[in-house]
């Protein structure tokens, strides 16, 4: 395992960055949706191993009847909800052409997830994907369509969870080595979603993103910018999962190690199928598990895709998620996604995912040019003001 941040020395373009991350979330959360939900040791025992790729369905042939998991078909390199709601707001940036608000959501993401049928690779038909997502994502659509409730505050009410977060990726792309106006934006996209530490958590993944999608980024500057933007509970899980991440030099020492650290801060509970009575709820003491560990698997892989996103699908739990995250994060920083992940989840999930990071890389251009073009106006009209005198 050798560094990959900048790989060879090499300075990563923004197309590379874009393409590694969000290629890298859908791998990510395709290696990790058939082991979602159980533990290292379950996962080691029904594999018979460590997961060190692409898997089959946990009850095989059964996947369509066994509960708790049907009717979803997770594995064979099936992507899951989070790489689908992950492609929903690339579409919703390509529509918009500019920096999202919640009120984007309401007006766009919403109508595309109840108006046009997709394909579902886990379900293998095309359907709403409204009929995938899990209730969580749903909120949104009782709330905004039906309810019609301001999209800034949709999100209060909703369970306290990874569901914002997981398909932040695009807004700290957008926002490409701006975390903190990536931490903003996604904190106001997030309130149509969530509220207290899963909005938060949006919010710091994005600026995450963004800090990786830096010039000269490395694991460790990612975090260091998390930590100076996160808040409460949320910030002290990182910190101290972070801290545990440094002194482990492999996924397989620090998986335990990971979610004790973690534990304290997590309303879930041991044991993930059966949460706790405080799960899920409000608070500034909490923090959601999904975004400290995949920040610390990139630590202990120093920032290399195939060993997060393997501790991230081997540490259980809501591994995609997890996964997910690892894998945008090691793909915003340089390092490769094997070829062969992504042709297979690809070709198995029936999706380009190469045509997404062209158009948000698209998107993201036009967008910084109209960023700049506001900054100049500013200034213009700031030095008139007797302000700082403009330089141009």
């Amino acid at each position: 395992m050798t560094p990959k941040g900048e790989e060879a020395g090499r300075a990563h373009t923004l197309d590379e960055r874009i393409t590694g991350a969000l290629v890298g979330a859908a791998v990510g959360d395709a290696l990790g949706g058939p082991v979602e939900g159980y533990t290292p040791d379950q996962i080691t025992e029904r594999h018979g191993g460590r997961v060190h790729g692409v898997v089959g369905p946990w009850h095989g042939d059964a996947w369509r009847t066994a509960r708790p998991l049907a009717p979803y078909h997770k594995g064979d390199g099936h992507v899951t909800d989070d790489t689908l709601m992950t492609h929903a707001l690339i579409r919703v940036y390509a529509r918009v052409r500019d920096h999202l608000d919640a009120y984007a959501i309401a007006d766009h993401l919403v109508p595309d997830l109840i108006t046009t049928p997709r394909w579902i690779p886990e379900l293998e038909a095309e359907a709403l994907p409204l009929h995938r997502i899990f209730l969580a994502e749903k909120w949104l659509v009782t709330r905004l369509h039906y309810g019609h409730a301001d999209p800034r505050e949709a999100g209060v009410g909703n369970i306290v969870n990874c569901g914002a977060a997981m398909y932040a990726a695009p807004v700290g792309l957008v926002n490409a080595a701006n975390p903190r106006a990536a931490y903003a934006e996604a904190l106001d996209i997030a309130g149509a979603h969530q509220s207290s530490y899963g909005r938060e958590a949006a919010g710091v993944f994005a600026a995450a993103v963004a800090a990786a999608s830096a010039p000269g980024a490395s694991p460790e500057s990612v975090v260091e910018t998390c930590l100076s933007l996160a808040k409460d509970g949320t910030r002290e899980a990182i910190e101290k999962v972070c801290e545990t991440a440094v002194r482990h030099p492999d996924f397989e020492s620090a998986l335990t190690p990971l979610r004790e650290a973690v534990a304290p801060y997590d309303t879930v509970g041991p044991d993930y199928r059966s949460p706790s009575l405080g799960a899920r709820r409000p608070s500034r003491l909490h923090a959601i598990e999904e975004l400290p560990v995949a920040l610390g698997m990139l630590l202990v892989a120093r920032g290399d895709f195939r060993h997060a996103v393997l501790g991230s699908v081997n540490y259980g739990r809501d591994c995609d998620s997890i996964a997910t995250m690892a894998g945008a994060l090691a793909g915003a920083l340089g390092s490769p996604v094997p070829d062969d992940w992504s042709k297979t989840v690809a070709e198995a999930s029936r999706l380009d995912l190469w045509a997404p990071a062209a158009t948000l890389t698209a998107v993201t251009r036009e967008i910084f040019e109209r960023d700049v073009h506001r900054r100049r106006a500013h200034e213009r009209a700031f030095g008139s003001l007797g302000g700082t005198a403009c330089s141009d």
